[in-house]
C-alpha cells in the first residue's frame, strides 16, 4: 500500500465499516451495491502528495485516467472540473492565512496547496498538496453526521468544496483586517518600508486572488455534470453563492489595496517635496550672507563703507535683516 495514504474507509449507508484493504474494500463496496438498487456505499482514499507510482497504482483499482493521474501527481494546476469517462476530476486550490507578529516586505501571508478529487459511482479519491489545509476536519464532520456520508460520493465532494470555500471566507477576513491597519497608517509618516509591506500585501492579494477566481467557473458547471444526483445540485448551486461573495470580497479588497499603495505613494512623494522645499528655503536664507560676505572679502581697496567704523557691524545687520525678511516669507508661504 502506498505511504502516502492518509486514510481509506468504506462506508455503506453512512457507516464506516471495517476491511483489511484498498481492493477489498472496493469489491465488498460494489457487492452491496449491486445488491441493493440505489445504494450509496462507496471507498474514500486520501493522499498527501504522493509520487508518481504510488497514483498509478490507485489508477489501475479505480480505472482512472492517465491524463487526470498525472495532473495528480504534477500538482499546480487551475481549478478545474473535467469528465473522463464515468469519473470526475476536480482541482481545487487551498489557501491559509499565516500568523505574523508584524507585516514586514518579506512576510508570507497567504500559503497556497491543491486538492485533486476523483469522482466515481462508488468512490473518492482525494490528492492533496501543502501542508495547510487538511481534511481531517471534513472527515470527522461527515463521521458525526452520518446522513453526509448516505448522501455517496458526491456528499463528499460537496463537503471538501464547501470547506475549501469557507476557508476562502476566513482567509479573506483577515486579510480585510491587515488592509485596514495598513490603511489606518497611511496618512503617517510615509517611508521606503511602509510602501514595501504594502506592495508585499499587494502581492498577497494577487496570489489570493488568482487561486479563488478560476474556479468560479468550474464550480458553477458542476450542478449541471450527469455524476452529480439531482438532490446534489441545489447544494453545489450554494457553495457556488458563497464563492462568489468571496470572489467579490478579493476583489474589493485588491482594488484597496491598489488605492492603498497609491495613496502612500502619493503620500511619500509629498513628504520628499516638502523636504526639499524646507532645504531650499535654508539655502537660500544662507545663500544671501554668503554672498554678502564673499564680496566684501575680495580684498579691493575701494569697497563702500569699509573705512567706516560702524561699516562691519552695518553689514552684520544688513545680514541679519535680510535672512530674517526671508524666514518669514517662506513660513508664510508654507516651506519652513
Amino acid at each position: 500500500m502506498p505511504d502516502s495514504i492518509v486514510e481509506y474507509g468504506a462506508y455503506i449507508e453512512g457507516r464506516r465499516i471495517s476491511a483489511q484493504g484498498i481492493a477489498e474494500s472496493l469489491d465488498l463496496v460494489r457487492k452491496h451495491n449491486s445488491g441493493f438498487e440505489g445504494a450509496k456505499a462507496f471507498l474514500w482514499v486520501g493522499l498527501h502528495e504522493p509520487a508518481a507510482p504510488e497514483v498509478e497504482w490507485l489508477a489501475e483499482v479505480f480505472d482512472l485516467h492517465p491524463l487526470a493521474v498525472e495532473d495528480a501527481v504534477k500538482a499546480h494546476q487551475r481549478p478545474k472540473v473535467e469528465r473522463y469517462g464515468d469519473s470526475l476530476f476536480m482541482v481545487l486550490k487551498t489557501i491559509a492565512y499565516l500568523d505574523h507578529d508584524e507585516l514586514t516586505a518579506t512576510s508570507e501571508i497567504i500559503a497556497a496547496g491543491e486538492i485533486m478529487v476523483f469522482l466515481g459511482a462508488d468512490f473518492v479519491v482525494t490528492v492533496r498538496h501543502g501542508e495547510h489545509c487538511p481534511l481531517t476536519e471534513v472527515r470527522e464532520r461527515l463521521a458525526d453526521q452520518p446522513e453526509l456520508l448516505a448522501r455517496g460520493p458526491a456528499g463528499v465532494l460537496h463537503a471538501i468544496a464547501d470547506h475549501v470555500v469557507d476557508r476562502y471566507l476566513q482567509v479573506a477576513d483577515l486579510m480585510q483586517m491587515e488592509l485596514e491597519e495598513v490603511e489606518a497608517t497611511v496618512f503617517a509618516d510615509v517611508s521606503s518600508r511602509d510602501i514595501n509591506r504594502i506592495y508585499q500585501l499587494k502581492r498577497e492579494m494577487l496570489e489570493m486572488k488568482r487561486a479563488i477566481t478560476p474556479l468560479q467557473s468550474p464550480l458553477a458547471a458542476l450542478p449541471q455534470r450527469r455524476v452529480i444526483p439531482s438532490e446534489m445540485r441545489e447544494y453545489f448551486r450554494d457553495v457556488g453563492d458563497h464563492l462568489s461573495r468571496v470572489c467579490e470580497q478579493v476583489e474589493s479588497s485588491n482594488e484597496l489595496c491598489s488605492s492603498i499603495l497609491q495613496a502612500a505613494l502619493a503620500r511619500s512623494n509629498a513628504l520628499a517635496n516638502e523636504d526639499m522645499r524646507k532645504i531650499s528655503s535654508w539655502v537660500a536664507i544662507l545663500a544671501v550672507p554668503t554672498m554678502i560676505a564673499g564680496v566684501y572679502g575680495m580684498n579691493f581697496d575701494f569697497m563702500p563703507e569699509t573705512k567706516q567704523v560702524w561699516g562691519y557691524p552695518a553689514v552684520l545687520a544688513v545680514m541679519v535683516t535680510a535672512c530674517v525678511l526671508l524666514h518669514r516669507g517662506f513660513r508664510r508661504n508654507g516651506w519652513l
